[in-house]
């Protein structure tokens, strides 16, 4: 009697640890309050934030286009993007997976020439050279949303219409892999007279906005730029074509 009582006793301590191990996280979790924001006027985003400070993305987030169609997924714990993250084009297929815990991009879908984006260095490149474009983190869809999001032009779109202008973002990209310049080139289609280039204070991006994985020629990091052709939008602002 003595050794079955010794015996039920082993069992039952393993068991209470386990209980008390995996309840402790449900004990520690942080409330969390459920938020939407209009990133652009195609772009919505959902997260949670904590109850205790709003200010402060804790739990799934997801970025949808016209509200069905995710452009980005993952998780954020206590104010930071952590884990694999998703990132999508408009129409739902993946352009880019990104381990924000290890910092480390882990795919990158291939761009074809009919993509609204160019690449350019200052180099002589020849068929042995080893050249890699830059990137950013988020894709080439969501990820470059804040640098539409900044600029507006200094006159009323309505009044001379918008299909009339062609602009292009130019990004410069230093060999650390941070923004050097942002630029917004206007060009009206119509008339030859016009066309106005507005240097942008890059101070007013997050951090996080300011960082690239930057482009390489055989192996060593260089200076780059990104051009992104863009439209004007009736606000006044941009958009992807």
């Amino acid at each position: 009697m003595i050794i079955l009582a010794q015996t039920n006793m082993s069992f039952k301590k393993p068991f209470l640890i386990l209980l008390i191990f995996f309840c402790l996280p449900e004990c520690f979790a942080q409330e969390t309050v459920e938020k939407k924001n209009r990133l652009t006027d195609n772009v919505t985003e959902r997260f949670t934030v904590l109850k205790s400070n709003e200010q402060v993305k804790d739990g799934l987030y997801q970025a949808l286009y016209k509200r069905k169609t995710a452009v980005a997924s993952g998780k954020f714990t206590n104010g930071k993007k952590t884990g694999m993250w998703y990132f999508y084009d408009p129409k739902g297929a993946v352009i880019q997976t990104y381990d924000y815990t290890k910092d480390s991009l882990i795919y990158e879908a291939r761009e074809d020439t009919t993509s609204d984006f160019r690449y350019l260095i200052d180099k002589v490149i020849t068929d042995t050279d080893r050249v890699t474009k830059p990137m950013k983190a988020g894709g080439r869809y969501y990820g470059y949303l804040p640098y539409l999001g900044l600029y507006k032009t200094t006159f009323d779109p309505y009044m001379y219409g918008t299909g009339g202008y062609v602009a292009a973002i130019e990004l410069l990209i230093s060999p650390l892999g941070r923004l050097a310049s942002y630029k917004v080139r206007l060009v009206s289609v119509w008339s030859g007279d016009f066309d106005q280039t507005t240097n942008m204070d890059i101070k007013l991006f997050k951090e996080e906005d300011r960082k690239f994985i930057p482009a390489t020629f055989n192996g060593e990091p260089i200076l780059s730029r990104i051009v992104i052709k863009c439209r004007l939008n009736t606000s006044g602002g941009l958009e992807f074509f």
